[in-house]
């Protein structure tokens, strides 16, 4: 299984532990990773929302490189697959715009024809890898570790471009994790925002946001949480211990990215895994499951 891979600049700037342990991952799973070294960033919907044309023509560039190779690409970054698949749905469903788009894209030698569809690496474990396989996988079970699945906003909505799970009730997370023999946590903030597009506008807003997902997965006896987002990652844990100040309440709650957690149960080393690199301190996830 060959993928065009697209990290995000989250996934090599502020969590580069998040690029790692994909890269650690990939031939486990039995996936080719193909790199698009020339692809911009997605614009995470900032460019969208003061030039449309210029974010689609970023994102055409990305999609252009990806059909070159005959290929489909894939993200580690819920805000980068919801900007991608949007730009890639007005592409392909406007024969007009996509030609107007291309004007701009072909003075760098590239030219967009509609033939890319773009996914996340959770959708490649369920649909591409599947979970019989997973399981078959799995080294180092990890011994109902109570994980708290936090989807956050763009891998789920709007639903109509996405449609990849259930924006209400997904069970993607939930069926992984019970795969690599976790236990997942319901919770309702699960599928919320984790505030971070606020930060910078409403700090408090954005960290009791934060507080109330962590808080109340907490409640429940989750030992972790486990994000398929960069961005999520960064409110969750980087800016975890500054939450207290505006929630009173102190959680020590490890979160997990993704392919990390998929790597602790094939058998990687968690330094390999970068869980050492955290905010927050993931030892006693660690612990947990290689103990056994």
């Amino acid at each position: 299984m060959k993928y065009a891979y697209f990290p995000g600049c989250v996934a090599r700037g502020n969590c580069p532990e998040l690029n790692s342990a994909t890269l650690a991952i990939a031939p486990l799973l039995g996936l080719e990773l193909v790199e698009l070294a020339e692809a911009p960033c997605c614009g995470a919907g900032v460019i969208n929302s003061q030039n449309p044309v210029l974010a689609d023509t970023y994102n055409a560039k990305t999609f252009a490189l990806a059909e070159e190779q005959g290929l489909n690409v894939m993200t580690v970054c819920s805000t980068c697959i919801g900007s991608l698949r949007k730009s890639n749905k007005r592409l392909q469903g406007q024969s007009a715009y996509l030609e107007q788009v291309n004007q701009h894209l072909r003075p760098s030698g590239r030219e967009y024809h509609g033939n890319v569809d773009v996914t996340h690496l959770l959708y490649v474990l369920i649909n591409d890898v599947g979970l019989d396989s997973l399981r078959s996988m799995v080294k180092r079970p990890l011994q109902g570790l109570r994980c708290a699945p936090f989807y956050g906003c763009f891998i789920l909505r709007p639903s109509e471009v996405m449609g990849l799970d259930d924006p209400e009730h997904p069970t993607s997370l939930e069926r992984v994790i019970e795969a690599l023999g976790g236990k997942p946590i319901d919770y309702w903030h699960k599928t919320r925002c984790c505030g971070f597009p606020i930060t910078l506008e409403n700090e408090a807003a954005s960290f009791k946001m934060a507080g109330a997902a962590i808080g109340e997965a907490k409640d429940l006896g989750a030992e972790c949480m486990v994000t398929p987002c960069p961005l999520c990652h960064m409110n969750l844990d980087m800016q975890q211990p500054r939450i207290p100040r505006h929630t009173g309440r102190t959680y020590n709650m490890p979160v997990i990215h993704l392919p990390q957690l998929v790597g602790l149960a094939l058998g990687l080393d968690p330094k390999q895994l970068g869980l050492h690199k955290h905010i927050m301190d993931t030892s006693a996830v660690v612990s947990r499951v290689v103990a056994h």
